[in-house]
């Protein structure tokens, strides 16, 4: 990797992986006619997960850096399962990642011409007609290591087996009753060569065209050939897709044939390159599992900020940024590996630091009364939104005599090594003053009947006020955040953790499933963590962070990194904890 590429900016330089490699060689042999062109072709049958971030960012990233373009193509040949409700989402999740398609296609834009192709595959000895049952083909296609034997139906006549696939749409065809399948090799050491499926029946409308078809074609006779008829010249594939890269180029050559286009057969094609998916432990990616998950309320829809929907992690707080730095960090290469989830939140954690606005919020709140302070007084200090951004401003932040601090930040009997506020012990309070208690724990805390902690006092040094002049004396005890009683707004803060007990939950529930003979969310109870999700609604947070709109990236001083949840309003802010201050 020795070959390095710039952004436009000159800002950063760094190797190319090796589908960028590929692609670079390939546009400096003139390959294509010295043409890009990808395209990132989901199926909307969900939401997208993380793991499609790192398909998204391959696919629109290097039509982006080659000077090529992306296309977006649903993938919508399996009509009972797909929904517009997908597809906005799709194209909502991809611009929110930073990208932008240069045309939006469908598989179903090529049905026709994938029918005319059929057809021309039927009457070349391409394909036939087969009508064994299921359990039938899968006993005579063999095994890996036992070859297949010919279908009865392999050698009828391409009229007849004509005549059966346009019968096969008519809506008279059970479904079941009748395929259609590619003539190739029984006895291929590659399974996917031998006589895979072109066309099933489904008899169901489709939510574009209608009820004009009642048999789709299958994904493996419609990715390589709407790439063809598109103009993709890199179809940039995860590792699955390796056992089917010879059928994908078959059908290409295949349908170049039937176009007439045999000159430069392999310089003017498209190609599929194979990348690892991105993996993540503590974390289950299928899109069928997540809709298990919203139908059985285990969470509260797509968006859940336990899921690892884009949608999901979006609410949750992260930023598009971190999501790709953290896919450009772990690369590209052509072996799987399971992803620490921590590495993400690290990357996570990272990115937010230098865009969070830091702001004073108490999740565990006990009173602090600070004696010497004049009562009724109130001043406005000065809060600096990001240190890391001089852009981002100041606001102000109302003190005053009686304050909330986290009860953590005190303690009656800490020790020498405790440097927070306890008897005799000082403290400074961020942006205000330093305060200390009395040495005599009588005189600084007040009781509950059952011996809780309701009230801390203490006294400010006046001389202390950040800022001022001689005000920088060194004290052991900590800086502390804090707010002012009267000057603050209630909240609900939404705390999450991972939503599985286990490090490859896939993996789990298959073998939970073959030992107990359950599926679905029976097979996933076991696995499911009961504490995701906990919620405090004894919090509380300055005014200025309850203004602020929705998906707002915050910094919780000394507790964490934050956003604004879409269920926030002004008279009841809500929370969510994106990731800790520290890994």
């Amino acid at each position: 990797m020795a070959t390095t590429i710039t952004p436009e900016n000159g800002t950063e330089k760094r190797s190319l992986n090796f589908i960028e490699a590929q692609v670079e060689k390939d546009l400096a042999e003139g390959k294509n006619k010295g043409r890009l062109q990808t395209r990132f072709p989901p199926e909307p049958n969900g939401y997208l997960h993380i793991g499609h971030a790192k398909a998204i960012a391959i696919d629109f990233g290097i039509a982006e850096r080659f000077g090529g373009v992306c296309n977006l193509r649903m993938d919508d040949t399996n009509p009972q399962k797909e929904d517009t409700e997908y597809v906005e989402a799709i194209k909502r999740d991809i611009e929110w990642l930073g990208f932008h398609w240069g045309n939006l296609v469908y598989a179903s834009d090529y049905f026709q011409e994938l029918w005319d192709f059929a057809e021309w595959c039927i009457l070349n000895d391409r394909a036939y007609v087969d009508e064994q049952t299921s359990e039938e083909i899968a006993k005579q296609k063999g095994t890996p290591t036992e070859p297949g034997v010919d279908s009865p139906y392999r050698n009828r006549p391409a009229e007849e087996s004509l005549r059966l696939f346009r019968e096969m749409n008519t809506g008279n065809v059970e479904p079941g009753k009748m395929i259609l399948r590619a003539k190739i090799d029984m006895k291929s050491s590659n399974m996917h060569f031998r006589d895979p499926i072109m066309y099933r029946v489904l008899n169901l409308p489709h939510w574009r065209t209608g009820t004009k078809w009642n048999a789709y074609p299958m994904y493996d006779f419609t990715h390589g050939q709407s790439d063809y008829l598109e103009g993709v010249t890199h179809s940039i594939c995860t590792l699955e897709f390796v056992p089917h890269h010879e059928l994908y180029d078959l059908f290409v050559t295949w349908m170049k044939e039937w176009k007439g286009e045999t000159e430069h057969i392999e310089d003017c094609r498209p190609r599929q390159f194979e990348f690892n998916k991105l993996n993540l432990n503590y974390t289950l990616m299928s899109k069928r599992n997540l809709l298990i998950l919203t139908k059985e309320g285990v969470v509260k829809g797509w968006d859940d900020p336990r899921m690892p929907t884009i949608c999901g992690i979006r609410r949750r707080g992260y930023s598009p940024e971190g999501i790709i730095n953290f896919i450009d960090k772990i690369g590209y290469t052509n072996f799987d590996a399971l992803n620490d989830v921590k590495l993400m939140e690290a990357a996570i954690r990272e990115d937010l630091n230098t865009r969070a606005q830091r702001v004073s919020a108490v999740v565990n709140p006990v009173r602090l009364v600070i004696d010497n302070y004049p009562e009724g007084q109130v001043e406005e200090l000065t809060a600096i939104n990001n240190p890391e951004n001089e852009a981002d401003g100041t606001h102000t932040i109302a003190f005053s005599r009686t304050l909330w601090i986290e009860r953590e930040d005190f303690m009656e009997d800490g020790g020498k090594k405790f440097q927070r506020l306890g008897p005799g012990k000082e403290v400074r309070l961020k942006n205000a003053y330093i305060i200390k208690c009395d040495e005599d724990a009588s005189k600084c805390i007040e009781k509950d009947a059952e011996g809780n902690i309701t009230c801390i006092h203490a006294t400010y040094d006046p001389a202390s006020r950040s800022g001022m002049p001689g005000a920088d004396r060194k004290i052991k005890g900590k800086t502390l955040h804090w707010l002012s009683q009267d000057h603050c707004v209630p909240c609900e803060v939404r705390n999450y953790a991972c939503l599985w007990t286990c490090e490859n939950p896939r993996d789990a529930i298959k073998q939970y499933e073959k030992e107990n003979g359950v599926r679905g969310i029976d097979a996933m109870r076991p696995f499911l963590n009961p504490d995701s999700l906990q919620i405090n609604t004894n919090a509380y947070i300055e005014p200025y962070a309850a203004s602020l709109p929705a998906l707002s990236y915050l910094q919780f001083q000394r507790n964490g990194y934050y956003n604004v949840d879409p269920d926030s309003t002004p008279d009841h802010p809500v929370f969510n904890r994106t990731v800790g201050l520290k890994g």
